[in-house]
């Protein structure tokens, strides 16, 4: 079915044009790849022999936590990533100053339950943390993040200081070769990035790479210095150990603050994996975009962080 047909189709079973638009440019992640690795799946069904793990698990049509549970069990457990007695520091989106249904920030169950995953696997202390762009104290309350990981036992830090940046070199990188970094990120045992998945009027999309702005003091030396570069570079200090990208409800205008006029889709996806630059390539293939369409994850794809390209890996497609 070409493009035209797809949406008169759409039309034709009363799917509005927003709805129509996402489930278009979702499909090609969910299609099946004639050369998909031999851990793809359309539904988790298993084949009777152990699947290794693969490398992308992408699950969609259900609530954030469940998404989660699905995706990190087609991954091995969150043991395969958190052992007994280890330190985790996650790393949502905590940007804004902005309500859980704006999207602007990481769904908050999610948070929670990933928090809760990593204490059943042993953890010894999990902690949450961002670099907020609005005021740090609102945008944790409002977000609900600070009040979810809570509940589930984790050490809310603020990072609204110099004094809880250190300042790290980043090998191989072009633009950004030194930089504060938080001291969680620095000295934490396992590192999980939790970004939210939304259009942003800078970089096009902010997804798992954009997400590690926030470990850094100086956030606007990105902007002022090649803002794609910088996003590249910053995968050479310390690459995540575990990516889950949040795309539950989609801002898919009007990023990364959102405004009244922001336009969203309730899109019930989640990407899970230890590749940061796959999570971001298959990040751009739910919005309905090649890869290449966003220079930074070329760019990280060519200082080795990961690969772009979502033909050559095993990805697990898993719909609840």
């Amino acid at each position: 079915m070409d493009r035209r047909e797809f949406f008169r189709q759409a039309a034709r079973y009363g799917l509005g044009l927003g709805t129509a638009w996402l489930l278009w440019r979702g499909a090609p992640l969910f299609a099946q790849a004639a050369n998909a690795g031999a851990g793809s799946s359309a539904g988790g069904a298993s084949s009777g022999t152990p699947a290794r793990r693969p490398d992308l698990a992408a699950v969609k049509g259900a609530e954030p936590d469940k998404l989660f549970d699905a995706g990190i069990a087609a991954l091995g457990g969150m043991a395969a990533f958190v052992s007994r007695g280890q330190s985790v520091v996650v790393k949502p989106n905590i940007g804004w100053d902005q309500p859980p249904e704006t999207a602007a920030n990481t769904n908050p169950l999610l948070v929670k339950r990933i928090v809760e995953h990593c204490y059943n696997a042993g953890a010894r202390k999990v902690y949450v943390f961002d670099n907020s762009c609005d005021s740090w104290s609102l945008s944790y309350k409002s977000s609900m993040i600070e009040r979810y990981a809570r509940e589930a036992g984790a050490t809310v830090v603020p990072a609204n200081a110099q004094g809880y940046f250190q300042e790290q070199s980043f090998p191989g990188a072009v633009a950004v070769k030194k930089a504060r970094v938080h001291e969680l990120i620095v000295e934490s045992d396992v590192f999980i990035n939790v970004p939210v998945l939304k259009h942003h009027s800078g970089a096009g999309m902010t997804a798992a790479m954009k997400n590690l702005m926030g470990i850094v003091w100086d956030r606007q030396f990105f902007h002022r210095n090649d803002l794609d570069q910088c996003i590249a570079d910053a995968c050479l200090y310390r690459k995540p150990d575990l990516n889950v990208v949040d795309a539950y409800k989609v801002m898919k205008t009007g990023g990364p603050r959102g405004y009244a006029s922001s336009q969203y889709e309730l899109a019930k996806f989640q990407i899970l994996g230890s590749d940061i630059v796959a999570c971001d390539a298959a990040a751009a293939r739910t919005l309905g975009f090649e890869p290449s369409r966003f220079r930074y994850i070329g760019l990280a794809a060519s200082k080795g962080s990961g690969s772009q390209d979502l033909n050559r890996l095993d990805i697990r497609r898993i719909t609840l």
